[in-house]
């Protein structure tokens, strides 16, 4: 096989790229390694910054986000029993974020590249990235039983952490920063209406919470648990009395319980690869970073970084200019580090320390009190929550 573009990986990322690389006119394949079933089932985060509803709009792939988004003027506060509200559009000029499931983008951008876009091949798998650094890598991949090569003028490496995008990269080439964190999350789904409007974070004395949703009647909640926590020590009834001992505020309000068809823990980690770029290999999203799901910047970063790449191969399409794709790792890491900066911040200022450090723990209090006490760091926090601009 042959082709412009290579795409490793069936991600929101990788479809996305996909989809306007072929409005673009730019052919290009997608290897994937799973079913299409788990593709568009896997759950992930559905906070998206106004950016990416404008990238997936700008990319014809927003008629159901459209409709069912969940459009989000702010969040919540919540410490020292308190609620306080941050209003993005008062601060931001405007902006806002909306809620809709990842797992419905995927779904949104398969239906779309299967029903008029370029070949996506399930249980594709990439085995390894020949010659990166040549006019014409390969792509090994094994397809209905057999390998085959993907012959390229570009790959790019959308296929996750753990791919081997990042892998076909030589030691020498890159260099990786990493920073892991003394907690996880215990996450749950649960077939009850939310018991908010909006998101709300709050910082208990046993540690962190976060009230999120998938729909008007799903609900997505996450503990602060210690690393290595096994979700079968968490009965459901457990779970709900430790959710609402975090959310519980002096003021009317009651967490809604329901039946929890979801559980699972999620280790919290900062990682970044510098450069995105080893010749003709350009790595996108979670191939290059990842970040702790505090700031909800995962699928941002991934959305912002494909946007750069499909402009600057749009740019060599039309001028035969590759500047915009040499300048492509520069461009997104200046976001990539601040959205780390960001999501490292709003992690270290939420959480409980598991060695109880008292003095860490006023810090925290001071931050918090800061942000809802002074416009300017309301503001700031507004401005990098609903996403800083894109560099282009």
């Amino acid at each position: 096989m042959r082709t412009t573009v290579g795409i490793i990986g069936a991600g929101p990322a990788g479809l996305l790229l996909a989809r306007l690389l072929h409005r673009t006119g730019i052919d290009c394949v997608v290897l994937e390694a799973r079913t299409r079933e788990y593709v568009e089932h896997r759950q992930r985060a559905g906070m998206l910054e106004q950016g990416t509803v404008d990238a997936l709009r700008e990319a014809g792939a927003a008629d159901r986000l459209n409709v069912e988004g969940l459009v989000h003027q702010g969040i919540e506060l919540r410490f020292d029993r308190e609620r306080h509200h941050i209003d993005f559009p008062t601060l931001t000029g405007g902006r806002t974020v909306t809620i809709y499931a990842q797992t419905e983008i995927v779904k949104d951008l398969v239906a779309l590249q299967l029903a008029d876009g370029p070949p996506l091949l399930f249980e594709a798998e990439a085995l390894a990235i020949e010659k990166p650094d040549s006019d014409t890598p390969v792509v090994r991949f094994l397809h209905e039983g057999r390998e085959q090569t993907l012959t390229c003028d570009w790959v790019a490496g959308c296929d996750g952490f753990h791919g081997i995008s990042r892998e076909a990269v030589p030691a020498a080439a890159g260099r990786a920063h990493a920073h892991d964190y003394p907690y996880s999350w215990l996450g749950i789904l649960a077939d009850v209406a939310p018991s908010c409007e909006e998101l709300v974070y709050a910082r208990g004395e046993n540690g962190f919470a976060l009230h999120s949703m998938r729909s008007t009647r799903v609900s997505r909640l996450y503990l602060q648990v210690p690393n290595d926590t096994d979700p079968g020590d968490w009965p459901d009834d457990r779970v709900w009395d430790e959710l609402a001992a975090r959310f519980a505020v002096d003021a009317d309000w009651t967490l809604r319980r329901g039946p929890i068809t979801a559980k699972s823990v999620t280790p919290m980690r900062s990682y970044v690869h510098e450069p995105m770029r080893h010749g003709r290999l350009l790595l996108a999203g979670d191939a290059a970073h990842i970040v702790p799901p505090t700031g909800a910047k995962g699928l941002n970063l991934a959305v912002s970084d494909v946007r750069v790449l499909a402009r600057a191969f749009a740019e060599l399409h039309r001028s035969g200019s590759e500047q915009l794709l040499d300048d492509y790792s520069r461009v997104c890491l200046s976001r990539v580090w601040q959205a780390t900066r960001f999501s490292y911040e709003m992690t270290k200022m939420l959480h409980a320390q598991p060695d109880g450090d008292a003095f860490e723990t006023r810090l925290q209090l001071a931050r918090l009190r800061r942000i809802t006490a002074s416009r300017h760091a309301a503001a700031e926090l507004a401005a990098n929550y609903t996403g800083l601009p894109l560099m282009i």
